[in-house]
């Protein structure tokens, strides 16, 4: 069974996931409207992407 030799310290534990972080998402405001949306995603606002109407607009 495999079980741990020594107890892992505090230090050592956090220094482990120093990586273990959530990252905010990467928005930007709309060129057409103005609107803050999610890069590369189309915008819920006024439906365009890339200066293209994909959706109707709301």
């Amino acid at each position: 069974m495999a079980v741990p030799q020594h107890r892992t310290s505090k230090t050592r534990k956090r220094l482990r996931r120093t990586h273990f972080k959530l990252e905010a998402p990467e928005i930007q405001p709309c060129p057409q409207c103005g609107e803050y949306r999610l890069t590369h995603h189309v915008c819920k606002n006024c439906g365009t992407y890339k200066g293209r109407a994909v959706i109707a607009a709301r």
